[in-house]
């Protein structure tokens, strides 16, 4: 098969279109044919060498993708050849076929063409697990979400309003903060001109956001504390700005307030499957009804893996960038 390779660790010129062996699907695996698969800021860093693959994933890049089932393992009984599925994987997804586990692939909806598809699994998941599973998100409830034009960013609002959340987001441009606002959010704040502490304080009245979903890590983990409210929760699902940096405990005593990290790559298999499971009886029929739907905000041919990752790494892009596999 056809698959994106990496020879040495580099910027985008380093990804290659190659002929590798086929995968073979082990007694619990789903082997689909792959058409489309989406580009994740997880990929950069593993083409730079930042970011491994857990042990015993597939050394290729892509943590998502959407295609048809071709073939399944002995002991796989719920998915058929011909399936329309999308799945969430440890890697390999940029190729034209793919193994996942069985308990880590969901259906398409019905109504969407798969290369759109290919932009659900990984921000959705990710959005929904740190939103509701880790930071407890309720109704009625003011969300702050960094990073409101990206991938995992336009999923989080779109969640959050569904939630019935009061939902403010920050980005660095106006047709970012434009499309944050039709997807359901209150408030648009643009970081390049603008203090989001003070300005998350004004919206509130002073009493600060309950939940905050945090990309930037380090750089922004002070200001994020200060733009907590009493009891409030920070989950951080990127490390953007950097690894490390200084907290002041007793400020976050004071407000009771939780600072919580969340990523879903290198939990076990058996883990990520009941995540999966969660999403698929609760948010998943949504795209169906139509209330939710990934926001795409490129495609490009496999072959073009390189002009991809430069999309999203000079930040062009609104919602996500996918690689077209297949037609």
């Amino acid at each position: 098969m056809k698959a994106i390779v990496i020879d040495h660790p580099g910027g985008p010129e380093v990804l290659r279109l190659a002929e590798v062996p086929d995968p073979v699907p082990g007694p619990r695996d789903v082997l689909m044919r792959v058409a489309g698969a989406g580009v994740n800021r997880a990929d950069l860093l593993q083409r730079m060498g930042f970011y491994p693959p857990p042990p015993g994933a597939s050394d290729l890049l892509g943590m998502e993708a959407a295609g048809e089932v071709v073939a399944t393992g002995i002991d796989v009984d719920e998915w058929r050849v011909g399936d329309r599925v999308m799945a969430l994987v440890e890697g390999g997804a940029y190729a034209e076929l793919l193994r996942a586990p069985a308990g880590q692939v969901m259906a398409a909806p019905r109504q969407m063409d798969l290369v759109t598809a290919a932009g659900i699994p990984e921000v959705f998941i990710t959005a929904h697990d740190a939103l509701f599973t880790h930071g407890r998100l309720r109704p009625g409830e003011t969300v702050l979400i960094h990073g409101g034009g990206g991938g995992v960013g336009t999923a989080a609002v779109q969640l959050a309003c569904r939630a019935g959340a009061r939902v403010i987001v920050t980005a660095g441009s106006a047709a970012k903060l434009e499309r944050a606002r039709e997807l359901g959010a209150e408030w648009g704040i643009d970081y390049t001109t603008e203090d989001f502490v003070a300005r998350v304080r004004e919206i509130t009245d002073g009493h600060g956001a309950d939940v905050i979903l945090d990309v930037m890590g380090a750089a922004y983990l002070e200001r994020n504390v200060d733009a907590l409210a009493p009891d409030g929760r920070l989950v951080v699902i990127g490390m953007q700005g950097g690894t490390t940096a200084e907290i002041d405990l007793g400020k976050l005593m004071r407000i009771r307030g939780s600072v919580i990290s969340t990523a879903l790559r290198a939990r076990p298999a058996q883990q990520k499957a009941a995540i999966v499971t969660d999403f698929v009886e609760h948010v998943l029929p949504a795209f169906d009804e139509g209330s939710l739907h990934p926001v795409i905000g490129r495609v490009f041919p496999l072959e073009a893996a390189a002009e991809a990752h430069r999309a999203l790494e000079n930040g062009e892009v609104i919602g996500k960038v996918i690689l077209q596999v297949a037609a």
